[in-house]
């Protein structure tokens, strides 16, 4: 059994840990100081322009998209370490284009489709979002009540989706909407290529969230699609969105592993720096109980998360195996960056370090993707036979 990673999938997560050393930590400080005047932690333009230029010189633009589109086509096992690497710093930046739903996009686009939205994004042209939830449904796939109606060669869409990152900014939106209420998740989910400008899609109102990050509310209102935009084949909508959200949970796993590895190399230089009482904190049983318990969980759901992408890569249906690593890497990062908080003392409660942004995102991410009790409820239902 070999635990090794492939040389040049290891290659792309060491030039990933450089950009992220010498391009995103340096802009922490900066990023701090506009979340302290309640700006929220963003980039201004120049920043993102030179991020954008410096990462594209790199290599490190489309890396899991198809090659065939210019991209690099790198297995989920290699984008573990890239998305590790990330979740180090608290600089809000993604590598284009985001991979949840360019996995979507690239297992259901026709022809069409793939030159109007596939092409454009992997190119980082354009931004794209997805709407699932609803104001009363959640995690809960069989509550949706967003309705896309056929009307002659149209579409015809009419219901509300909430918490969606990048909406307001989205140059089209996937929306899942219920083609045949009988089957739902059995064969009666659609999804959907909405445009911004697209008449009767509108977003109602941006919902701020904490550490300083916004989602929003849309409407469909008698939002009228041509029938090229149905995304994927009609009623088989729910597959391509579990690989979308596989996809993502899985980059939520190995951010987690990041946060908590930053979090763990804090805690052990202070630990051995600081003293007490006389004694350094590194000699205390209690604190190196945290380090040893940190060290041991972070290395249990990096080999969990590996085995989770290579399930995926391999076509297995690693539903129950994601559920899990999901639940466990967010839970045991919250843990760690709490311990990490703990041992800083009251450096640890201040706005400057960048411990209290990972613990805000780390505390909405035990929500997002389905909140860690429903992904419990999965693996419990799967191990009961039910």
């Amino acid at each position: 059994m070999n635990f090794d990673i492939a040389d040049d999938h290891r290659m792309v997560q060491d030039l990933v840990r450089r950009f992220v050393d010498d391009e995103l930590m340096p802009l922490e400080a900066a990023v701090l100081a506009r979340e302290v005047s309640g700006g929220g932690p963003h980039l201004v333009a120049t920043e993102q322009a030179r991020l954008d230029e410096r990462s594209r010189e790199l290599g490190l633009w489309s890396l899991d998209a198809p090659t065939d589109l210019g991209g690099h086509d790198l297995p989920a096992v290699a984008m573990v370490g890239v998305n590790e690497e990330l979740g180090r710093t608290v600089t809000p930046f993604t590598l284009p284009p985001d991979s949840p739903n360019l996995r979507m996009l690239a297992a259901t686009v026709t022809d069409r489709q793939r030159d109007a939205y596939l092409a454009p994004y992997v190119r980082g042209e354009t931004i794209s979002a997805i709407g699932i939830s609803e104001p009363g449904a959640g995690s809960d796939p069989a509550g949706m009540t967003t309705r896309a109606i056929r009307d002659g060669d149209d579409w015809v869409l009419n219901g509300r989706k909430i918490w969606i990152t990048r909406a307001a900014e989205a140059d089209f939106t996937i929306v899942m909407a219920v083609t045949d209420p009988e089957k739902r998740a059995r064969g009666g989910m659609s999804a959907f290529l909405v445009d911004r400008d697209t008449p009767g899609f509108a977003v109602l109102r941006p919902i701020p969230m904490i550490g300083g990050h916004v989602t929003y509310e849309v409407a469909l209102d008698e939002c009228r699609l041509p029938g090229w935009k149905l995304l994927g084949r009609e009623g088989e909508g729910f597959a391509p969105m579990q690989l979308r959200l596989g996809t993502r949970r899985l980059e939520m796993a190995a951010w987690s592993i990041g946060m908590a590895g930053r979090a763990l190399d804090m805690m052990s230089d202070y630990a051995t720096q600081r003293v007490t009482f006389g004694q350094r904190l590194s000699d205390r049983g209690v604190v190196q109980g945290w380090v040893a318990d940190a060290a041991t969980r972070i290395h249990a759901a990096r080999l969990m998360t590996w085995h989770a992408a290579w399930m995926l890569d391999a076509g297995q249906d690693a539903r129950v195996e994601v559920s899990m690593v999901k639940a466990f890497a967010t839970e045991m990062a919250w843990e760690v960056v709490d311990r990490a908080m703990q041992c800083l003392g009251a450096m640890g409660m201040t706005r400057e370090l960048p411990l209290h942004l990972m613990a805000a995102k780390l505390r909405t991410m035990r929500i997002y993707d389905g909140p860690t009790e429903v992904h419990h409820w999965v693996v419990a239902r799967d191990r009961l036979g039910r």
